[in-house]
C-alpha cells in the first residue's frame, strides 16, 4: 500500500498554522537527528523547527544529518511554537557531471593526536585552472574514494559540489590520477655529443636525458658521476629532467659480502660475443654456500684476476647483492694458485699480433710496458698552416663512426729546416680549436713500424690577432647564461656565451650595438667571442623613408618561434603608404612595392625591442635600406593592437587576446599608463613581450582607448518582491522584534526621554 501524507497521524499536533489555513508544504534540511526528535533548517526562510520522528514516513534508520526533506508546517498545541509534521525524504537528482582535473594543494594531516573540536572533520584543498585562472576547494577523508592518502603534489580528478543553502564549493569522488613524482637517483653511464643516459637506482633501467636539462657544469659531467633527477613523459617515453650532481659515492647499487667463498668456473665470457646476446652477465661459477649448490653469474668487471679465466679453473669471489631487485652474481673474482699446479701450465709474454696462433691465458702488463710508437720529449712551436675539418658521412647522430676529420697542417723549424707536420683534433689540449695563423707549441709522435709523424699534446699559445676581424652587430636574444647577435646585416644570428661578455652584463639590453669576433668552438659551430659594448657606429645607421606602410606578419623572428630555420621575419604589404603632409595624411603608391609585396625585418628593425611579434598580427612600419647590402627591410615595426579587458583582479588582469594556445593575455596593473584603473570591458591599446625564462607572453604598456559599458544595477527579482508583500505582522512564523533591555547612556540614565502616549496597537515604545 502506498503511503498518502493525509492519512498520517499528527499525534495532537494540528496541519494548520494557527489553526487558520492548511499548511503549505516546505523543504529543508535535517540539522540535528536525535533519539525521537530532530530539527530542520528551512530552505526558503530562515528558520529552525522541530519535528518528531513519528512524523518520519519511511524507515528511520535511513534518516541523515544533511538529508533534504519535505513537510508541513504546524503548531504545537502545549506551546503554540511552529513545528513540522508530515515528513518525507526527497530524492537527490543525480545530474551527469564532468570530471576535473586538478591538483592536491593542501593535503589532510595525517596525525592530529586528538587536537581537533568534536565533530569537527578535517580537511584537505585541492586546485584546477580554467582559462589562465586557478580555482581552490575543499574536500573531506570521505571525499577521496579507494581509501587512499592523498599528498600535496598529486594529480587528482573529481565532482564539484555546491551546497545549496550555504552556496559553498567543495570537491567530491576524488580519485588518484598520478602521484607526485620524487627525485630519483643513479648514475651517469653514458655521454654522447648532446645527451647521455642514466642507470637508475631504483629499478634496473636507463634513463635518456639531454644536455639543456642538467644544472651545473656541463665540461666536467662524465660517465660514472652521481646525480638526481626528476621523471617525465615526453611523447610516450620517459626522460630525465632538472638533472643535478651529487657528492660521489651518494648512490649505491649493491653490497657486496665480506666473506669470501670458494668455486669453479663452469661457462666462461664469450671471446666474440654472438648477435642475440644481451645478456651483461654471461659467465658461471658454481659454489657450495651454506649447505646447498649455487650457480652464480659474472661479467667482464667482475674479475679482479689479470690472468684469462677457463673453464675448471678454481677461483675465490664475494657475493654482490643488486639493491634493486636483489640480483645475486659473483665480483672480485681471483684465480686459485692451485689452479695451475693442477693444469700445468707456463706463462709467456709477447705482443699480439695478427697470426694464425692465437694468445690465451692474456695476463694484462702495466700500463706503458708495450709501445707501437714513439714520443718526442722536446717541445716544438710552430704556426698552423690548415685547420681541421670535419666531414659528415652519416646525419644520424646515434650510430657510430659517423664523423671523420680531415687532418690540419702545422709548420716549424728544426735546425734550421722548415719542415710541416700533420695534426688531428684529438691532440689538442684544453678543447680549443686552433685557427689558420695561431702559434701553437706541441710534440711529435712517431710511429715504430711505418716512421709516420703526427704532431700531439697541442697548445694554443697566441691567437693571430691579425686575422680576427672585429664585426658589428645588434644583441637580439638574452637568455639566463648565453644569447645572441644579429649580425650587421641583419640576415642572421650569432650565439654568443655572457663569459665572453667583455663590461658589464647588468646592462646589456635588446637592440644595443655590440662588437665582437668570430670563434670555433666544440663541433665547429660558430660563436662569437670577445663581445664588447660599444656605441652606433658610422655606416650601420640604415637610410630610412618617411613612408608609413602597413602590413600582416607572415613570418615571426626566430626567438619567437624557435621551430623555423629563418632568423629574420617577413611582414606582407596589405595597404599603400601614406606620409603627413601639411594639410594631413598625404596617401600614395610606394615606388617599387606593391600589394601583397613581403619584406624582412630583425630585431633592429622594431619600434620595441622587447615586443613580441605573433604570427598574423597587423603592423604599421616603414622601409629602409641597409648600408652594407642595399637590402630593403622593414624599419620601424608597431604592431596594431586593440583588444577588451576581461576581468581586472587585485593587482593583475587579462585581456581577450589571443597569443599561442592561450585565449586570454595576462598584465599587471603597473603597466597600465596614466596611472588609470580599467574596469572590465574597457578597449586597449598594448604590447606584447616574451619571459624568456618561462615562455609565457604578457602585455606591457597598457593603455586604455575607450571605456566601456558600466555595469547596470539589476532589479530586485519578483519572487522576492512578492514575497514582501504577502509578509504580515499576523502571521505566527513572521520575523518578530523582541525588546531585551531598554538603552541606556553612559551615566546609566535612560538613553531617551519620551513622553509616555496612548499605546496603539501594532506601536512599539
Amino acid at each position: 500500500m502506498s503511503f498518502d501524507p493525509g492519512m498520517l497521524h499528527n499525534n495532537g499536533h494540528t496541519a494548520y498554522a494557527n489553526g487558520t489555513a492548511p499548511g503549505i508544504r516546505e523543504t529543508g534540511v535535517v540539522e540535528k537527528l536525535l533519539t525521537s526528535y530532530g530539527f530542520i533548517q528551512c530552505s526558503e526562510r530562515q528558520a529552525r523547527l522541530f519535528f518528531h520522528c513519528s512524523q518520519y514516513n519511511g524507515n528511520l534508520q535511513e534518516l541523515k544529518i544533511g538529508d533534504d526533506v519535505e513537510f508541513e508546517v504546524s503548531s504545537d498545541r502545549r506551546t503554540g511554537k511552529p513545528i513540522a509534521v508530515k515528513l518525507l525524504k526527497i530524492k537527490p537528482e543525480v545530474l551527469p557531471e564532468e570530471r576535473i582535473l586538478g591538483q592536491v594543494v593542501s593535503a589532510i594531516p595525517v596525525h592530529l593526536d586528538g587536537k581537533s573540536a568534536p565533530g569537527q572533520v578535517p580537511t584537505g584543498s585541492v586546485c584546477y585552472e580554467r582559462n589562465g585562472e586557478v580555482f581552490y576547494l575543499t574536500y573531506t577523508p570521505d571525499d577521496v574514494e579507494g581509501n587512499i592518502h592523498l599528498d600535496t603534489g598529486d594529480k587528482v580528478s573529481f565532482y564539484m559540489e555546491t551546497n545549496k543553502h550555504t552556496g559553498a564549493v567543495s570537491a567530491r569522488n576524488i580519485q588518484l590520477v598520478k602521484k607526485k613524482q620524487m627525485r630519483c637517483q643513479g648514475v651517469v653511464c653514458a655521454t654522447k655529443e648532446a645527451f647521455g643516459f642514466i642507470e637508475r637506482a631504483d629499478v634496473v633501467k636507463e634513463i635518456f636525458f639531454h644536455y639543456s636539462e642538467f644544472k651545473g657544469d656541463l665540461e666536467a659531467l662524465q660517465a660514472g658521476d652521481d646525480v638526481e633527477f626528476t621523471i617525465k613523459d615526453r611523447n610516450g617515453k620517459e626522460v630525465a629532467t632538472d638533472v643535478r650532481l651529487l657528492p660521489q659515492g651518494t648512490v649505491i647499487f649493491e653490497d657486496i659480502s665480506i666473506e669470501q667463498f670458494e668455486g669453479t668456473v663452469v661457462k666462461v665470457i664469450p671471446k666474440v660475443p654472438t648477435k642475440n646476446q644481451n645478456d651483461p652477465l654471461p659467465g658461471r661459477i658454481s659454489a657450495r654456500i651454506g649447505f646447498t649448490d649455487k650457480e652464480l653469474p659474472f661479467g667482464e668487471k667482475d674479475t679482479k684476476s689479470k690472468v684469462t679465466l677457463l673453464e675448471g679453473d678454481h677461483i675465490h669471489f664475494n657475493i654482490s647483492t643488486d639493491r634493486r631487485d636483489k640480483l645475486e652474481r659473483a665480483t672480485n673474482i681471483d684465480i686459485l694458485p692451485d689452479t695451475f699446479s693442477f693444469t700445468k701450465e707456463t706463462r709467456e709474454m709477447d705482443m699480439l699480433s695478427a697470426q694464425r696462433n692465437h694468445a690465451v691465458r692474456i695476463k694484462k702488463l702495466p700500463k706503458g710496458t708495450v709501445s707501437f710508437h714513439t714520443q718526442s720529449e722536446q717541445r716544438f712551436v710552430g704556426v698552423v698552416e690548415k685547420e681541421v675539418v670535419a666531414i659528415s658521412k652519416n646525419a644520424s647522430p646515434t650510430k657510430g663512426k659517423e664523423k671523420e676529420s680531415e687532418e690540419g697542417v702545422i709548420a716549424y723549424e728544426d735546425c734550421g729546416v722548415k719542415l710541416t707536420v700533420p695534426y688531428h683534433s684529438k691532440d689538442l689540449e684544453g678543447g680549443s680549436h686552433p685557427q689558420v695563423g695561431d702559434k701553437v707549441e706541441f710534440s711529435i709522435n712517431e710511429v715504430k713500424r711505418t716512421g709516420q709523424q703526427s704532431a700531439v699534446s697541442i697548445r694554443v699559445l697566441n691567437r693571430n690577432t691579425s686575422s680576427a676581424k672585429r664585426l658589428h652587430g645588434f644583441v637580439a636574444t638574452l637568455k639566463d647564461n648565453f644569447g645572441f647577435i644579429e649580425t650587421a646585416n641583419h640576415d642572421q644570428e650569432i650565439f654568443f656565451h655572457y663569459s665572453e661578455m667583455c663590461g658589464d652584463l647588468e646592462n646589456l639590453e635588446l637592440g644595443d650595438t655590440v662588437e665582437y669576433t668570430l670563434s670555433k668552438g666544440k663541433g665547429n659551430k660558430v660563436s662569437a667571442e670577445k663581445v664588447t659594448k660599444v656605441a652606433a657606429v658610422n655606416g650601420i645607421t640604415e637610410d630610412v623613408g618617411a613612408t608609413v606602410m602597413t602590413g600582416k606578419v607572415i613570418r615571426p623572428l626566430r626567438s619567437v618561434d624557435p621551430s623555423q630555420t629563418e632568423y629574420q621575419g617577413l611582414i606582407e604589404l596589405t595597404e599603400e603608404g601614406w606620409c603627413q603632409g601639411r594639410d594631413g595624411p598625404v596617401t600614395f603608391k610606394v615606388y617599387g612595392g606593391t600589394k601583397g609585396q613581403s619584406y624582412p625585418f630583425g630585431i633592429m628593425g622594431m619600434a620595441n625591442k622587447a615586443d613580441c611579434l605573433q604570427k598574423g598580427e597587423l603592423v604599421k612600419f616603414q622601409l629602409c635600406t641597409v648600408a652594407q647590402t642595399g637590402q630593403k627591410m622593414a624599419y620601424n615595426v608597431v604592431p596594431q593592437r586593440r583588444a577588451v579587458v576581461e576581468c581586472v583582479k587585485d593587482q593583475f588582469g587579462f585581456i581577450t587576446y589571443e597569443v599561442g594556445e592561450s585565449k586570454k593575455l595576462f598584465f599587471h596593473v603597473k603597466e597600465v599608463q596614466d596611472g588609470l584603473e580599467l574596469q572590465a570591458g574597457d578597449e586597449v591599446e598594448f604590447s606584447v613581450v616574451l619571459n624568456q625564462r618561462t615562455g609565457k607572453c604578457s602585455a606591457c604598456s597598457v593603455r586604455r582607448v575607450s571605456e566601456g559599458p558600466k555595469p547596470v544595477v539589476t532589479p530586485r527579482p519578483d519572487r522576492l518582491v512578492n514575497r514582501l508583500k504577502s509578509i504580515t505582522l499576523d502571521d505566527a512564523s513572521a520575523p518578530r522584534l523582541v525588546i531585551v533591555r531598554q538603552p541606556r547612556g553612559p551615566d546609566n540614565s535612560k538613553g531617551f526621554s519620551v513622553e509616555r502616549k496612548t499605546r496603539q496597537p501594532g506601536v512599539i515604545d
